[in-house]
């Protein structure tokens, strides 16, 4: 077995993080560079006007086993709560609340009971649509065709309208892949229903961030790191990567970091840029990898305006409202509600006036309270690349975590992890790049440390909870 063998980590997001653990619980030297003066990549929060926003309101499943685990190597799980029962609420304009609820049968007849209550849908509606997700759980995910077909054309073929992809299969399928049905892969799309509503009844449950995502991930990652040994060095911007004699050097322009092996864990775009001197192909199959925004709306009222810890929306512009108040830090007596928009191409360019123009409108018609409330703040968030766009053909374009060039490796949610763009698929890659990285440099993997066998066997097999 080798000893001392270098590492450098390009990227401080999750896919970084976890990689950079790994290798150094393996008695490798990691070194972790992040361009940014913070680590959790995608994943933070920022001050304004007193108040704590997250860029982005990121959840995460009961079967999501390899980010639970991060979360709990991190010590963050106080900062996190699980459901104990899936329920989603969903709201429509002029009508009563509805929820997506599961019941005690076991998968996939959890979700019938809710199903044949489902207020948003007429009664002919649920029928066919308890036959198509019947016809959905019995898909073979292994059949490349389904990759090349649109989700909604698949729904379509089934008996589902615009009416009922909008009222019901959006509500899923918006939110975990960044892309309503009518423009997300069936492949994505049908392994999101197998893997969190088809497979275990529980695996849909869903999990939320108490506290800020940077008390979440970046901040407790940084303790993480320095713990393992892990040389962090923010505000680093890696620019070129070139083979060495032995290894590779990671460049910039004031100095370099020799390695025995690299780990590309950057977002897919500044990735491509990275590897076009070494990797051509790879860098021209990422510059085709699309992204999708998302925008976030942040609203604080004088006065509680929603009942419910979160809510989907349907038949309205509001696609999921969250209650933020609590870790937000507004004033007593305040609501602080956060509205995520995914696949915001629209409202990517729309000014602030103009979504509060009509979002806030939007916002009355679903939440009677905010009628007679004052709207003490209304600011927005934009990530313009927020994920990759889980578009048909996207498969093709996702490559695996080995490279032709001995010593460099891959990692991201846009890697093949199986999984769309979600912190589960981020730091599922970061477990396999380093695992791949480990055995070329012939140093064993640690077991990942975690009070929960089953969660901790999913972070070791890259499978989930």
């Amino acid at each position: 077995m080798s000893a001392g063998r270098r590492i450098v980590v390009i990227g401080g997001g999750l896919a970084g993080i976890a990689a950079a653990l790994d290798c150094a619980a393996a008695g490798a030297r990691v070194s972790l560079v992040e361009v940014r003066r913070r680590l959790g990549g995608a994943a933070y929060s920022f001050e304004r006007d007193g108040m704590q926003l997250d860029n982005g309101q990121h959840v995460f499943m009961r079967c999501c086993g390899a980010y639970r685990a991060l979360l709990a190597r991190l010590g963050s799980e106080p900062n996190v709560f699980l459901q104990h029962r899936l329920s989603v609420p969903v709201l429509s304009p002029g009508a009563r609340k509805a929820e997506l609820r599961r019941g005690i049968l076991p998968a996939p007849l959890h979700m019938a009971g809710s199903l044949a209550r489902y207020r948003h849908l007429t009664l002919a509606q649920r029928l066919r649509a308890g036959r198509t997700a019947m016809a959905l759980a019995r898909l073979d995910l292994s059949r490349r065709e389904l990759d090349r077909v649109t989700f909604a054309d698949w729904l379509a073929r089934h008996g589902q309208g615009t009416d009922e992809v909008q009222a019901l299969w959006d509500v899923i399928v918006r939110p975990t892949l960044n892309a309503p049905a009518a423009g997300a892969s069936l492949a994505l799309g049908a392994f999101v229903f197998h893997t969190a509503l088809l497979s275990r009844a529980d695996a849909g449950d869903i999990g939320f961030h108490a506290a800020p995502l940077s008390r979440t991930i970046g901040e407790p990652a940084e303790r993480a790191l320095a713990g393992a040994g892990v040389e962090v060095l923010l505000g680093w911007r890696a620019e070129r990567l070139q083979k060495a004699n032995p290894g590779l050097v990671v460049r910039r322009p004031a100095d370099a970091l020799g390695a025995d092996a690299a780990i590309v864990a950057l977002p897919h775009a500044r990735a491509a840029a990275m590897l076009a001197t070494l990797l051509p192909d790879t860098a021209r199959r990422l510059g085709a990898l699309e992204s999708s925004p998302i925008v976030n709306l942040h609203v604080v009222y004088d006065r509680v305006v929603c009942e419910e810890p979160f809510a989907a929306g349907v038949r309205t512009p509001v696609q999921y409202v969250l209650d933020r108040t609590a870790a937000g830090g507004v004033p007593p007596g305040c609501q602080y509600l956060a509205v995520s928009l995914s696949c915001a191409e629209r409202e990517m360019q729309m000014s602030v006036d103009a979504l509060r123009e009509t979002y806030l409108p939007a916002l009355r018609e679903l939440l009677p309270r905010a009628r007679a409330a004052k709207v003490e703040r209304f600011m927005v968030t934009r990530e313009h690349a927020a994920t990759f766009r889980a578009a048909p053909g996207t498969a093709a374009l996702r490559p695996g975590t080995r490279t032709s060039v001995p010593g460099l490796f891959l990692a991201g949610a846009w890697t093949d992890t199986g999984w769309p763009a979600t912190l589960e698929g981020a730091v599922l890659s970061g477990h396999a790049a380093a695992r791949a990285a480990l055995d070329e440099l012939q140093l064993e993997p640690a077991p990942p440390a975690s009070a929960d066998p089953a969660i901790a066997s999913a972070a070791l097999s890259g499978t989930r909870a």
